[in-house]
C-alpha cells in the first residue's frame, strides 16, 4: 500500500498547475488540499487551528499548561473553509482545538486515534463523523485515496520528552478546559494521493519511523523543522522517501501571532531549508506564507 503504481510518472518541479491540486496553508500544521470540480472542490484539512489563542510556546519560558482553550468561531467562520475530511496528525492543542467546530459547520467525516477521537468528542464534535484509525488503513474515496501511517511526535529538551504526552482510551474524557488536556495520543501521518497526478505526504511531527515509510514516494512532502532528537533527520528522510521534487516547510510560523499577519518563524525555517539543499539540491523548497496557496 502506497508504492507508486507501475508506470506512474513523479511530478517534477516546473510551472504550476497541471495536476490540478491546490494546497493552502493555514498556519501551523493546518493545510487544505482541494482538486475537482472548481464549483465544489473535493477538500481534505489537515490540523485546522485558525484560533491560535496566545500560549507562550516559543518564549523562552514556553507553553503555560493552564492557558484555556478557546476557539474563534467568527474568524473561523470567515475562512468559509469546507471539507470532505479532517486529518488529525495529534492531539496537541495546536492540532485539535478547533477540529470540532469544523466537523459540525462542515459535515466532514474526522481521521485520528482512539485518543484523539475521545478529545474531539469530549470537546463537542459530533461522534458519528468520527473515524477511529490506527495507523496501516488505505482509504478510498472519490478519485482519491488516503493512506494512515504510524509516525512519531518530535521529542524535545535535555531528556527528549513528547510534550504533553499521554492517551485517553476507553470512553470520552471530561471536557478539557486547558491545553495541557489535550495530550498527544499517538502521532500519525497521512499520505494523499489524487488520481495518478499527485501525492502529499504530511509527517505528523519532527519525527518519524523510517520503517512504515519506506517504500513511499510522494511527490510533496510537508516537511516540519526541528528534528534535533533525531539523527540525520532530513537526509535520512528523503532517501528513504525516494527524494520528493517539492518539500513544503510546515509548522515553522510562531503561533501567538494571528494568522492574518505574515508569518514569523519560530527560528527553525533557515536550518530546515539549508538541511534540505544539502541533502538534496534538485529539490524543490517550497515555502508559503499564511493563507497562501500553490497549485501542482
Amino acid at each position: 500500500a502506497g508504492v507508486r503504481p507501475s508506470g506512474r510518472r513523479r511530478h517534477r518541479p516546473g510551472p504550476p498547475g497541471p495536476a490540478g491540486v491546490r494546497l493552502r496553508w493555514l498556519g501551523n500544521n493546518g493545510w487544505e488540499i482541494s482538486f475537482g470540480d472548481p464549483d465544489r472542490p473535493t477538500t481534505i484539512l489537515i490540523d485546522p487551528w485558525i484560533t491560535r489563542f496566545p500560549t507562550g510556546t516559543y518564549t523562552p519560558k514556553g507553553a503555560d499548561p493552564a492557558t484555556p482553550l478557546s476557539v474563534d468561531t467568527a474568524l473561523i467562520d470567515s475562512l468559509r473553509l469546507r471539507a470532505d475530511q479532517i486529518l488529525v496528525t495529534h492531539g496537541h492543542y495546536d492540532h485539535l482545538s478547533d477540529v470540532p467546530y469544523l466537523a459540525a459547520r462542515t459535515g466532514a467525516t474526522v481521521l485520528g486515534t482512539e485518543t484523539h477521537a475521545n478529545l474531539l468528542a469530549a470537546l463537542g464534535a459530533p461522534e458519528d463523523q468520527l473515524s477511529m484509525v490506527h495507523g496501516g488503513e488505505y482509504l478510498q474515496f472519490d478519485g482519491y485515496t488516503v493512506q494512515v501511517i504510524n509516525s512519531l511526535h518530535s521529542m524535545t529538551g535535555p531528556r527528549s520528552k513528547v510534550p504533553f504526552p499521554g492517551t485517553r482510551p476507553g470512553s470520552p474524557p471530561p471536557r478539557p478546559r486547558v491545553i495541557s488536556d489535550l495530550v498527544e495520543g499517538g502521532t500519525l501521518a497521512y499520505l494523499i494521493t489524487v488520481g495518478d497526478k499527485l501525492s502529499i505526504l504530511d509527517s505528523g511531527g519532527a519525527n518519524y519511523d523510517a520503517r512504515h515509510l519506506t517504500g513511499l514516494t510522494p511527490d510533496v512532502l510537508l516537511l516540519q523543522p526541528g528534528g534535533a532528537s533525531v539523527p540525520d533527520y532530513v537526509p535520512r528522510l528523503l532517501d528513504v522517501l525516494d527524494h520528493p521534487p517539492y518539500v513544503v516547510p510546515t509548522h515553522w510560523d510562531d503561533f501567538d501571532h494571528p494568522l492574518n499577519e505574515p508569518a514569523r518563524d519560530w527560528g527553525g525555517l533557515a536550518e530546515l531549508e539549508a538541511a534540505v539543499h544539502r541533502a538534496d539540491p534538485e529539490a524543490r523548497f517550497l515555502r508559503l506564507d499564511h493563507l497562501e496557496s500553490f497549485t501542482f
